[in-house]
């Protein structure tokens, strides 16, 4: 057996040319389950780079945990442990089930399927935009908008809030990136301050003398373990509603552009077939996975796949990887929209299967209806740029003419 190329999968720099597809198909075929050192502190962990491992994993959260140490590389400790733990993708059972029970009725697919027509507006008003400007980054001027003005929506947030608690999010979920967080100071001050609008927005509605009829105030009137929300956990749920649904949606228009462009012929088919725009998103979504990993930590001892865990080992599940899985997918490296079936592992799978999937499945198929059905011509202008970060599988820049 050869040995194993070199390369960090924890640094953010190893992933700007877009993810190590080679040295991932090599870990899937030699080393499945494989130990490696953390950038910086050298911590050890397991990287979990097949489908069935990465199926397996998250099919036991009672062992391998999400609120012990949190979802990312770091070892979370003191205020952002504390602050992931109010996060649902920081919750393990019962407690998670507890929450994500009280708002699940609002992302159920018949409740989030009445939102098409407020969805396509949103969705028109956008490329009416873009029609005017011609020359777009795309990212931020087309996709960008769509998920933050969608949440705003679901939430009854005033529109004026809009475009600040949407900063906010970039600068929260762009932390690894010294182009999109000049400072590290930045990422905490932008979660801090959409923290502490959450707890005012809640507490001015639970103050009012009637509350609308939006997930704010399905949230507010939920009963949590035997009592309501505080407003400080709130604040983390917030946190985690806006930061999520931005980022991720906004990965997905992007990246789902960038591919089709990549892919004329599956362009074309779109094009003349919108039929196929459903399988389209999920093919995006195999080829382009918002988010390359989250991390669990082993409660107790585990044999996965012969390799042996013990108690407080990290384990971390690429889905970058588990995506271009041959035992599951058939030619994987091949971008092909009418790929079915599709078991890819965006969403996750399990308990923490994503709350959001029918939004996002919906946002994807709305957003490519209206963008071809607007222009005839898109054309890439310049080179597209990926942020820097082992956490978002995402685009920072992609330049576009539009007409």
């Amino acid at each position: 057996m050869e040995p194993a190329p070199t390369i960090d999968l924890s640094d953010p720099t190893t992933y700007v040319d877009g993810p190590p597809h080679d040295y991932f198909e090599y870990l899937r075929g030699h080393e499945p389950i494989s130990r490696h050192r953390r950038s910086g502190d050298g911590a050890d962990y397991w990287a979990v780079v097949r489908h069935a491992d990465v199926v397996e994993v998250s099919r036991h959260p009672e062992v391998f945990s999400s609120e012990a140490q949190g979802v990312v590389l770091d070892d979370l400790t003191g205020e952002r442990l504390a602050a992931m733990r109010q996060m649902l993708l920081g919750m393990d059972p019962p407690r998670h089930l507890d929450y994500r029970r009280q708002v699940s009725g609002e992302f159920k697919a018949r409740v989030i399927a009445g939102l098409e027509p407020r969805i396509r507006a949103i969705c028109q008003r956008i490329m009416d935009n873009a029609a005017e400007m011609g020359d777009v980054d795309f990212v931020h001027d087309v996709c960008a908008p769509l998920p933050s003005q969608v949440i705003g929506e679901l939430m009854g947030l005033p529109r004026a809030d809009w475009d600040h608690l949407h900063a906010l999010a970039e600068r929260n979920s762009g932390g690894q990136d010294p182009d999109l967080n000049p400072d590290e100071a930045s990422q905490g001050s932008a979660a801090i301050e959409m923290a502490m609008y959450a707890v005012e927005f809640a507490r001015e509605r639970r103050a009012a003398t009637s509350m609308p009829d939006d997930l704010t105030s399905v949230i507010l009137h939920a009963d949590f373990g035997g009592s309501p929300m505080s407003d400080a956990d709130f604040g983390s749920f917030f946190l985690q509603l806006v930061t999520a649904g931005n980022d991720t949606t906004r990965t997905m228009l992007s990246s789902g552009l960038a591919a089709l462009l990549e892919h004329p012929d599956q362009l074309d088919q779109l094009r003349h077939d919108r039929t196929m725009t459903a399988g389209a998103v999920e093919e995006i979504l195999r080829w382009a996975n918002p988010l390359h990993y989250f991390r669990r930590t082993a409660t107790g001892a585990y044999t996965l796949a012969g390799t042996a865990i013990s108690p407080g080992d990290r384990i971390v599940m690429f889905y970058t990887s588990a995506n271009r899985d041959s035992a599951v997918f058939d030619d994987p490296h091949r971008f092909d929209i009418s790929r079915d079936p599709n078991p890819h592992l965006s969403f996750g799978i399990g308990e923490h299967f994503c709350l959001g999937v029918h939004l996002a499945r919906l946002e994807g198929r709305v957003f490519f209806d209206e963008l071809l059905s607007r222009f005839d011509h898109i054309e890439q202008t310049g080179q597209a740029l990926r942020q820097q970060s082992n956490l978002n599988n995402s685009l920072k820049r992609l330049p576009v003419r539009l007409g």
